[in-house]
């Protein structure tokens, strides 16, 4: 059982993240604590009170429950303190003791006896945002601990692009504004959502490149480190590419997409997903998550048929979608119309780059010539969607 009484910790001074500071005298809770902690990959600090009263090492705690001498560290061994730690796990044993603290956002009171009433008490009394009861909570602490851990700051600006029909040059346009958002410098990550496009690596002529793809992420339960992600892909233009691979088709639950993409937002900078026309479980997961989808229509009005229908699927999840119409236009259409017709935003026109087929098949992805008229359209896209996200304070690179 979690409650939440405000929000999110502070960021650690100059940016440098460290582990949580617990705040117990009970050993059986410590040495959850601890597992917990380890679980996450964070080596936390353990006191007995406030910082400066009564410090110990998670090594040294064992002892000091069991001895009447409390082991102090030297000074250079001291942590930062309770007003720095990114995040404090109090004990409810130690509630009282830390009544006289700073108040500070990110502390967690801890208990076990999910019947004590009082512990709602208790936490106001020493300015906890939430309180958390074991062993109910534990995934939860996990996820949080490792967030301290990884350094997590604003979320990445995600993006998903579907074809309003087959076709309709969606994969062209996603690897287009991955490329040209690492062009300007953002850690960008492509995900091929589409296990039957045949992958996206090829498209950025980076098939043979060493790193996991999707197969690899279907066994994945729980949290997946965002920083361990990034590192497992292959790198291609810049960027880090999640793609599917040429062998048999594996099933990834919708909880490992979801772990995965949380995985990949929590490092920031922009997150491009490659979007199949089918609405699954997987993909709801990923719509979910995104910020803006792009339906890429071309005006004719076949495609802005079909392109109805997709929108009415994806819409059911996600909130904020838009029409990129793509060229040549069939009589009586233009861009306002057909976005008109599908009752949705315009982001704009994708223009028709001549020798972009040429430069495909040379091995140069979408979006290479930052001259040319997609590279254009893409720097100008990510310009407004990252002004709009600052505006809201949300999401950002």
């Amino acid at each position: 059982m979690t409650g939440t009484i405000t929000h999110d910790p502070p960021p650690a001074a100059g940016g440098r993240q460290s582990g949580p500071l617990i705040v117990t005298e009970d050993p059986d809770l410590l040495d959850d604590l601890l597992r917990l902690c380890a679980a996450a990959g964070a080596t936390p600090e353990v006191y007995h009170s406030l910082p400066g009263t009564s410090p110990s090492t998670p090594a040294a705690f064992t002892a000091a429950a069991t001895s009447s001498t409390t082991p102090t560290p030297s000074a250079s061994a001291r942590p930062a303190g309770w007003e720095a730690a990114p995040l404090v796990l109090v004990g409810d044993d130690a509630a009282r003791r830390v009544r006289g603290a700073v108040r500070r956002r990110g502390v967690v009171l801890v208990g076990r006896d999910q019947d004590d009433s009082g512990v709602w008490q208790r936490a106001v009394e020493i300015g906890a945002d939430h309180v958390l009861m074991l062993p109910d909570g534990e995934q939860w602490l996990v996820d949080r601990i490792a967030d301290v851990a990884e350094g997590v700051g604003r979320p990445a600006l995600t993006v998903g692009v579907i074809g309003g029909r087959g076709g309709a040059g969606a994969s062209t346009l996603a690897c287009a504004l991955a490329v040209t958002s690492a062009r300007e410098g953002l850690r960008s990550l492509l995900v091929d959502a589409d296990p039957m496009g045949g992958g996206l690596d090829v498209l950025l002529g980076g098939e043979t490149a060493d790193g996991l793809r999707w197969p690899a992420f279907a066994a994945s339960r729980g949290r997946v480190g965002g920083g361990a992600l990034e590192e497992s892909l292959p790198e291609l233009h810049s960027l880090r590419v999640l793609s599917w691979d040429r062998g048999d088709c594996v099933a990834v639950p919708p909880q490992a997409v979801r772990a995965v993409l949380a995985a990949a937002r929590r490092r920031g900078g922009t997150v491009v997903v490659d979007l199949p026309r089918r609405i699954d479980d997987g993909v709801a997961e990923i719509l979910a998550q995104l910020d803006v989808g792009i339906l890429v229509v071309p005006a004719e009005l076949r495609a802005v048929a079909a392109a109805g229908r997709v929108a009415a699927a994806v819409g059911m999840v996600l909130r904020d979608l838009r029409i990129a119409v793509r060229g040549p236009y069939a009589s009586g259409l233009d861009d306002r119309e057909v976005a008109r017709l599908l009752g949705l935003p315009l982001a704009g026109e994708v223009p028709v780059e001549s020798g972009l087929l040429r430069a495909t098949e040379s091995r140069r992805p979408p979006g290479t010539p930052s001259r040319g008229p997609l590279a254009r359209f893409c720097r100008e896209f990510w310009e407004r969607a990252l002004a709009e996200t600052d505006g809201r304070g949300g999401s950002a690179a």
